[in-house]
């Protein structure tokens, strides 16, 4: 005889209902904890709207798993720990949670022209380990350079005694075009070559999860993860330096497109056949901002002059804003030209996107006084009042690397969801470190 097909949706999908909800719960709970530690099981329910006794299973669970800890706190000490949960005797040590730190480790990988950073970052998101290494990056090859961070990433975990089992996850940021599902850097300025595959030459080297990423996206990335008040819903970051890029956040979420290579704002075409990108293509809006435009419009280079022969230096760059601040009118109009191409961008953007905050960020955010009457006029003359109304601007200083603050909050979200969310997979983990 069959199943009734009551006791098929009773035996069958209700579990697998009931499986998702507890990772779904665990996800929240961790989330939670890294967003705000240590925190009370009180504090932890408000902040998850799970109920008490749900937050007392999964935390034991978690404790066991060596995910989180317990810790205590000397109300005195830790004013911001009283009073949170049921009164208690004054002096009395409060009980709260933390996140383990010892509990996984991730390895982030920034890549930039002839730049390579390494980090390890603990569960808590705290660097224990950095190296800034300089490989010629613009004199590897497609096939070489895959083999060359592999050698790089072997030598800075030897150097710092770390068994590549306390390794969770190599998550990888990268200048230029990234396709996130065959893994590859499909173009970037730091390569000469193109579809640089680096994310299954690390999975089979180290035999650890690799992701990979566009660098503008993870400062998006670290904002949401440093205030989701703020940097949250529908949001964009626009880094103005050696290139232009964009992050783009969506309804909340980070917009990377079908193979993540979504919301390459600098790479959008400003003027048809106009001055020559680092892309290889013309006119686009970063041929008229980044730092190569300025330097190369500046020195009366002509516009198709390759961007690797218009590499000005930060002191380069802060003369010329100097000479342009003191009223050099050549220079302001080049500073004006790259408002306008920004500005109009910007209106497109706005059109689309509705943005409630653009972040201006960047080493040429220095020049952001130069460069935003133009901008402003551009978006004025391009889109309507209605469009532009709610929008706030705000200049990030480019003094913290935001990438990779981005790139090991990006990370850790993904083991809280993914990962560590599943039982098993926090047993596994911890027995093989």
């Amino acid at each position: 005889m069959s199943e009734p097909a009551t006791q098929r949706h009773r035996n069958g999908p209700v579990k697998a209902d009931s499986d998702l909800v507890r990772r779904q719960n665990r996800s929240l709970v961790l989330s939670a904890l890294r967003r705000r530690t240590p925190l009370a099981r009180v504090d932890l329910g408000a902040a998850t709207a799970l109920s008490p006794a749900t937050i007392t299973a999964i935390t034991a669970d978690l404790i066991g798993e060596g995910l989180i800890e317990t810790v205590t706190v000397d109300p005195a000490e830790c004013p911001e720990a009283a009073d949170v949960e049921t009164p208690v005797r004054r002096g009395r040590p409060r009980i709260l949670l933390q996140l383990d730190s010892r509990a996984a480790l991730v390895l982030g990988i920034k890549i930039a022209i002839n730049q390579v950073t390494l980090i390890l970052a603990d569960f808590t998101g705290v660097i224990v380990a950095r190296a800034n290494l300089t490989p010629r990056t613009l004199a590897e090859t497609r096939d070489s350079f895959p083999r060359t961070l592999i050698g790089l990433v072997r030598d800075f975990l030897a150097t710092h005694r770390i068994p590549l089992a306390r390794i969770a996850e190599v998550s990888i940021a990268a200048q230029g075009f990234v396709d996130a599902v065959s893994g590859s850097v499909m173009w970037s300025p730091a390569f000469r070559d193109r579809d640089v595959r680096l994310v299954g030459p690390l999975e089979d080297a180290f035999e650890v999860p690799c992701v990979i990423s566009n660098d503008a996206n993870m400062i998006a990335e670290a904002l949401h993860a440093q205030d989701p008040e703020i940097y949250g819903d529908t949001f964009a970051v626009i880094f103005v330096d050696y290139g232009v890029g964009m992050g783009l956040f969506v309804g909340g979420h980070l917009h990377a497109g079908a193979n993540g290579s979504a919301a390459e704002f600098g790479h959008m075409n400003h003027i048809p056949h106009g001055p020559l990108c680092r892309c290889g293509r013309h006119g686009c809006i970063e041929a008229y901002v980044a730092d190569y435009a300025i330097w190369r419009e500046a020195q009366g280079m002509p516009p198709d002059t390759d961007p690797r022969d218009a590499s000005p230096s930060r002191d380069d760059l802060k003369a010329l804003e100097a000479a342009a601040a003191a009223g050099d009118a050549r220079i302001r109009a080049i500073y004006e030209q790259a408002g306008e191409a920004l500005g109009y961008g910007l209106a497109r953007l706005m059109a689309l996107v509705n943005p409630s905050r653009i972040v201006f960020t960047g080493g040429s955010t220095r020049a952001f006084p130069l460069i935003e009457p133009a901008m402003n006029r551009a978006i004025d003359d391009a889109l309507v009042e209605d469009l532009r109304r709610f929008t706030v601007f705000e200049t990030l200083p480019d003094e913290k690397d935001m990438i990779i603050t981005g790139l090991i909050a990006d990370a850790l979200a993904r083991l809280d969801r993914d990962v560590f969310s599943n039982p098993s997979n926090a047993r596994r983990f911890r027995a093989e470190g």
